[in-house]
């Protein structure tokens, strides 16, 4: 809590007002003495903006407190932890509490309501019924405030107001009585207040606020509220260093952790290639955004992001009562006080209380930081015509290249730093954490066929570390060669980093169309699924114009589950989830390969989208055995009477679409002619044929629905047979 308040003083001009809160001879509560910082020893930075600060020594009255800033305060409380063993023991965190700007309006007696700032009109009338001693130049006068108000404006004579004027425009006047005249005169005479003060004997005094110097609560509690209210309320409050004091009962070594937000570290790396060699050098940039000085830290870097979240705990904190009340209906006059029960209950009768909780379940805490729950659900099914990896078929795995052999680390992995860091309060630095032998492949990448390549490397983490993601500044014997980014490895594992433009290096490639061969079908949930061998037939061209050797990897737009034969080698991205094709070439040459790529497919149509030749071609499947086959000639045939329903049902649709426009035409021409000689309906010839025309329609209708009945009980014999495929 601040010093406690001496002084309300006013300096006002006519467009501007400036409230000072001044420190007072009042004799400040007592308080325990100030305390020198624990040393910080360690200092622990994670990937999620917080940092773990450790201080050691011995706990004595010079050196017993944690310094931390107000904002950081409820991280400290709720993570604190005490980890020396031996005599020392600790009983206890003692602090100066963090007061909300609520509740330090309220210990005030200012506005909790609002969020404007504290003007001086209610600084005033915050110390209504308090004693106060007032001072306007040589007099003083003490008691209690009794009320604020409004004060008229005071009318000055021209001779009043040319000499005020002459005093606002800095202007010296040359004679004493005009210095007098326009010392009397307020320096601002539209917005003035009257303090009326209740004096000791009973005496009742009113000032004007304008030529009030000070105002002073007598009593040290009310100034201080007062004080801590500027504090809290002001807009560095959150950056004021409080201090956390150890209490203990002996002098002995201790050590004392806590969590505090922190700048997040962040890597950069240099990666040097050298012919067959590779180098990486990681550097990370540390930021020290406190007020303490970091004097030989030993300082550690966490590649990991355990959770950590916000939770109010040092601001006192006040459950809601209920009130009790008469049912009677009683005088509210006299009352116990100015503010009465009745008031209260007023002021509460909404009842809304705004609370946050932790629940049961998975998940992380806040709403703009959401867990996703995964599971097990139905299987998608594929879009008529459409294709994906097979799941029956298995001819290879290009992806099997990229499995790690590196060791599981767990979730964190922490650097330390060689040496303790000395960094200034609110510098930064760019310190090494780790320089390796890496496993690193100069090569050329093509996305597919285009003109020119990218240069490249594949990088193998053969490090016993884990590498968090940064920006890669690419070095080769030439110099600079590009940048780009590394993302997260664990041991063993890899990654293609690609930095520029290869200009020697060009590919063309010439395909044929390519074939597909069946080699199952299954019948699942009225869906045939077709497994078959998708076989591709490719040259690609390859000139390498430069006067070093090269390494082509083409991305290759296939499945995992597949084969290829051709290439001096064959290689996965993880990243990309898309095999590798890789042909080697030598300095200023061309090369020229036929390569063959076979990948397992599926694709899955509805029975309904099927047809008798269809089904026909699959029963000549020499891959299928001879059941599947017989199964899908029984299917065809069947589906041949499902066809020639559906051929009727054409039928009876055009000829319901006829008699349907018929009769709209006949109702039109009855309707314009209209039936007035009043003989019986069976006498007007159009009523007759559009009686004639409705009973062919309800036929048709009727012998629709019968057709599409027999269909699908045709469909069903379909799907009998094809539920042998399996």
């Amino acid at each position: 809590m601040l010093a406690p308040l001496a002084v309300v003083c006013r300096r006002a001009a006519a467009l501007s007002t400036l409230v000072l809160i001044a420190g007072c001879h009042v004799p400040p509560a007592a308080s325990p003495a100030v305390a020198s910082a624990l040393p910080l020893k360690k200092l622990r930075l994670y990937e999620t903006g917080v940092g773990y600060f450790e201080r050691s020594g011995d706990i004595s009255s010079s050196s017993d407190s944690l310094p931390v800033p107000a904002s950081h305060v409820d991280d400290a409380l709720k993570t604190l932890i005490v980890l020396s063993s031996g005599e020392a023991r600790v009983t206890g965190i003692e602090f100066d509490s963090v007061l909300s700007g609520g509740l330090s309006r309220s210990l005030a007696a200012l506005p909790v309501e609002s969020d404007a700032p504290v003007t001086y009109r209610e600084v005033l009338e915050s110390l209504r019924g308090i004693e106060v001693e007032i001072k306007a130049g040589a007099e003083a006068w003490s008691g209690q405030l009794a009320e604020v108000t409004d004060a008229p404006p005071i009318h000055l004579s021209p001779r009043a107001a040319s000499v005020a004027a002459a005093g606002t425009g800095g202007k010296a006047p040359a004679l004493e009585a005009g210095r007098q005249e326009r010392a009397a005169v307020a320096p601002d005479t539209q917005e003035d207040l009257y303090l009326t003060l209740i004096q000791r004997g009973g005496a009742i005094r009113r000032l004007r606020a304008s030529r009030v110097d000070q105002v002073r609560p007598v009593d040290p509690i009310v100034a201080g509220r007062l004080g801590a209210a500027v504090g809290a309320l002001s807009g560095r409050a959150a950056q004021i260093r409080r201090s956390l004091r150890v209490l203990a009962e002996s002098a002995a070594p201790v050590r004392l952790g806590y969590i505090a937000e922190t700048p997040v570290w962040r890597s950069t790396y240099r990666l040097l290639l050298d012919g067959g060699r590779a180098k990486l050098q990681g550097w990370a940039l540390v930021h020290n955004d406190t007020d303490e000085p970091w004097a030989g830290v030993s300082v550690e870097l966490v590649n990991g992001r355990p959770d950590s979240f916000l939770f109010p705990l040092s601001a006192p904190r006040y459950a809601r009562r209920g009130l009790a009340h008469p049912d009677e209906s009683l005088s509210t006059i006299p009352q116990l006080a100015d503010r009465t029960p009745d008031q209260i209950w007023g002021d509460n009768a909404d009842g809304s209380i705004t609370s946050m909780g932790f629940g049961s379940g998975e998940g992380r805490l806040g709403g703009s930081h959401g867990m996703g729950l995964s599971g097990t659900g139905s299987v998608m099914t594929l879009p008529d015509g459409s294709t994906e990896e097979s799941e029956a078929l298995s001819i290879g795995n290009l992806a099997e290249v990229a499995q790690a052999v590196g060791v599981e680390n767990g979730a964190l992995f922490t650097y330390r730093l060689a040496g303790g860091l000395h960094l200034r309060a609110h510098g930064s630095a760019l310190v090494p954490f780790t320089q390796q032998d890496v496993e690193a492949q100069r090569l050329t990448w093509f996305e597919g066929e285009q003109e020119r390549g990218r240069s490249g490397a594949r990088l193998a983490n053969t490090t016993a570390q884990t590498l968090p993601a940064g920006p890669v500044a690419v070095y080769e014997a030439s110099g600079f060669a590009g940048e780009t980014g590394l993302p997260r490895l664990k041991p063993g594992e890899r990654a293609f980093l690609l930095f520029g433009v290869d200009l020697d290096v060009a590919l063309r490639t010439a395909a044929r169309r390519p074939e597909d061969a069946t080699q199952r079908l299954v019948f699942e949930g009225g869906r045939l699924t077709e497994h078959f061998v998708r076989k591709h037939r490719r040259t690609y061209a390859v000139e390498n114009r430069g006067g070093e050797g090269r390494r082509v990897h083409v991305a290759l737009d296939i499945v995992k589950n597949a084969s290829a034969r051709g290439f001096d080698a064959v290689d996965f991205d993880e990243a990309s989830g898309r095999p590798l094709g890789v042909l080697r070439i030598g300095p200023r040459s061309k090369l020229e390969r036929e390569v063959t790529i076979d990948e397992a497919l599926q694709r899955s149509h509805d029975v309904r989208s099927l047809s008798s030749r269809a089904l026909r071609e699959k029963a000549d499947v020499a891959a299928l055995t001879a059941a599947d086959r017989a199964a899908l000639g029984a299917a065809a045939r069947l589906f041949e009477e499902v066809e020639k329903t559906d051929r009727e049902k054409a039928a009876e649709s055009a000829s319901i679409g006829r008699i349907e426009k018929d009769l709209a035409r006949l109702r039109e021409h009855l309707e314009a002619l209209g039936d007035k000689s009043g003989s019986p309906a069976g006498a007007n010839p159009l009523v007759v044929r559009i009686l004639a025309l409705e009973d062919e329609l309800s036929g048709a209708r009727r012998r629709l629905e019968q057709l599409e009945a027999q269909r699908e009980a045709r469909l069903a014999s379909v799907k009998g047979e094809l539920d042998r495929l399996r």
